[in-house]
């Protein structure tokens, strides 16, 4: 199996796209099985009504994606129906995730499933040791251009995603603020560097994906140990939060890095994001520029900090299993100890 992680915005979606165009691989969706669907420890007994329950609400997030799904009953036949035709059930959540995933690429007359959840960043050692054949590769992208994406995420209804509810670009506005998102940014990135090293993981800067594809995309195949092949390339330009969708335009556009460059983001904006994340940047050859924050822009976004955090508390309850897991792996960077 493939798992694509990393930061949100930082090119896992594209990196799953490129993925999916391989004749062998089936790329999911964002599925946010872990932390989302199902809490650790991931390898418990389960009962059968839970791995029913589970596999009702992947086909649902599978189906229906995970930001606009409804409700997982409606999938309940659908879920009772896989599980009944398998030679035994699943014994465990991360046994029937994987299960689920063959499950669905065979399905798709494919060999090796993908999942393309960013938040899985959070859970690499969980992953590999839960499934020691997979392969991750962990995306990395400048955090003042995720920020700037992360700034601009709620206007998708605008940009070509018109399915999406617009209860999720409230979701967007809310979750946005410089200080949250370099803050998650750091962690994201620490807690993919404790297996930089490991075989099974590989690092890609999406500004290296962007300026040299085909050289990319080639030691991304030697990675998972697949061959490489030129439609691989051929993605649609769709998914920026900067740029109108252009479905109809097949290729990797070499013009969405350094985007935060462009002037949409504020000096104090970026001072904020540079202060927080200086260090990794260094490590991971960004460079902070100098600049000297508006007093007043830095004084409104330290007032709202409060407000935003505990807004995006609110607004992302649902999509916590276990609200003490999930602050202590986002938030803190713990998760590689648990």
């Amino acid at each position: 199996m493939i798992f694509v992680v990393g930061n949100s915005r930082s090119g896992t979606t594209m990196m799953g796209r490129i993925l999916g165009k391989h004749p062998d691989v089936y790329t999911f969706g964002e599925l946010h099985f872990f932390g989302q669907l199902c809490a650790p420890p991931f390898s418990s007994e389960m009962s059968k009504a839970k791995a029913a329950k589970l596999a009702a609400e992947l086909c649902c997030v599978q189906q229906e994606g995970y930001r606009t799904h409804g409700n997982p009953r409606r999938f309940q036949k659908e879920a009772e129906a896989f599980l009944n035709g398998l030679t035994s059930y699943p014994e465990t959540p991360a046994e029937l995730f994987s299960t689920f995933l063959r499950h669905e690429a065979t399905k798709h007359s494919k060999i090796i499933p993908c999942d393309q959840t960013p938040r899985n960043v959070f859970y690499i050692k969980d992953l590999l040791e839960l499934y020691p054949e997979s392969r991750i590769i962990n995306m990395i992208r400048d955090p003042r251009d995720v920020l700037l994406s992360q700034k601009r995420k709620w206007k998708r209804r605008f940009l070509g995603g018109s399915d999406m509810p617009v209860k999720e670009s409230l979701r967007d506005w809310m979750n946005y603020h410089p200080i949250t998102i370099s803050h998650i940014w750091r962690t994201a990135v620490n807690a993919a560097d404790q297996f930089a090293q490991h075989e099974r993981v590989t690092s890609i800067y999406f500004e290296e994906l962007l300026a040299d594809s085909e050289t990319t995309v080639k030691r991304v195949c030697a990675a998972v140990n697949i061959s490489y092949t030129d439609t691989m390339l051929q993605v649609p330009q769709v998914g920026s939060s900067v740029d109108e969708d252009q479905p109809e335009q097949l290729g990797i556009n070499p013009h969405r890095a350094h985007s935060w460059q462009n002037g949409e983001l504020g000096s104090a904006e970026i001072y904020l994001n540079q202060t927080i994340t200086t260090t990794l940047m260094k490590k991971h050859n960004y460079n902070p520029v100098s600049i000297q924050p508006n007093i007043a822009g830095l004084a409104l976004h330290l007032l709202t900090f409060p407000v935003k955090l505990g807004g995006a508390f609110l607004f992302n309850l649902d999509r916590m299993k276990s609200i003490h897991q999930t602050l202590k792996r986002r938030l803190f960077n713990h998760a590689q100890s648990t």
